[in-house]
């Protein structure tokens, strides 16, 4: 694996190096890699993204109800619909998290610095679970200071994304009731709390972040709001699925 000593001259060029789980990890990122802030961080995210092609959905996310929420685009390669089977290279660690995600017919209208609940709320298509896979380019997740993480993408690996629900009035946007199968046997059943709170004001506050940094929401746009199960890290040839109380299944096969 890659070490100090072969670090390349700074992350943006790391990152957009290791592209899957073939390529070497780097085990410590050097103290003068890591970015300053979290405008640095996004930076380095948005010079990525425009190496990576489309960017077709958002994951956004915070700790807490009162915590300032952080972002990463998702790309078109990533994305993949319910039943998927996903390519072993795709992803080195799996971490598995259920999840639900909106997606936007168009970008909510009127002053991006003042979005609103209103606004957001018209321009939802549709709600959907998901499952992410959490992933890193570092040699394990978590491994590294928080800045650095961030800047690699939020550690995004892939998104399955389940059927639309354009009822969504009727889903429970504060909690739901999720069972989680791992090869077909529960792993998991509770009922799940979004830790940031009410979802919506995620979607507020990144309507502007995102066009802050020049890209709004395009026709299609799916944004998942953060983990309502925490993380399962599960291996290679395995079948995940999530089932939500409110809001539908979503399955995948990991190959």
């Amino acid at each position: 694996m890659a070490t100090a000593a072969n670090t390349p001259d700074n992350l943006t060029e790391y990152l957009l190096s290791i592209r899957d789980s073939r390529s070497e990890p780097l085990i410590t990122v050097p103290e003068v890699l890591i970015p300053a802030d979290e405008h640095a961080a996004y930076e380095i995210q948005d010079r990525v993204a425009r190496q990576l092609g489309d960017i077709r959905g958002w994951k956004v996310g915070a700790g807490s109800p009162d915590a300032v929420p952080a972002a990463a685009p998702l790309h078109a390669e990533t994305i993949f619909p319910n039943g998927a089977v996903i390519p072993a290279e795709m992803c080195r660690h799996r971490g598995a998290e259920a999840e639900i995600a909106y997606r936007f017919r168009h970008h909510p209208e009127g002053d991006p610095a003042n979005t609103t609940r209103e606004t957001v709320l018209n321009a939802i298509e549709s709600v959907h679970p998901v499952i992410e896979l959490v992933d890193t380019r570092f040699a394990e997740p978590g491994s590294q200071h928080r800045l650095a993480h961030l800047a690699d993408q939020q550690s995004h690996g892939v998104l399955i994304v389940g059927d639309a629900i354009r009822n969504w009035c009727l889903t429970d946007s504060f909690s739901e009731t999720i069972t989680v199968r791992v090869d077909h046997g529960k792993s998991l059943e509770k009922v799940a709390r979004n830790a940031a709170g009410d979802p919506i004001r995620l979607l507020m506050w990144l309507a502007g972040h995102a066009v802050q940094r020049g890209m709004p929401f395009g026709a299609g746009t799916i944004v998942t709001t953060g983990s309502l199960t925490g993380t399962l890290f599960v291996p290679h040839r395995t079948h995940l699925s999530a089932e939500f109380g409110t809001s539908g299944r979503v399955s995948t096969f990991l190959a």
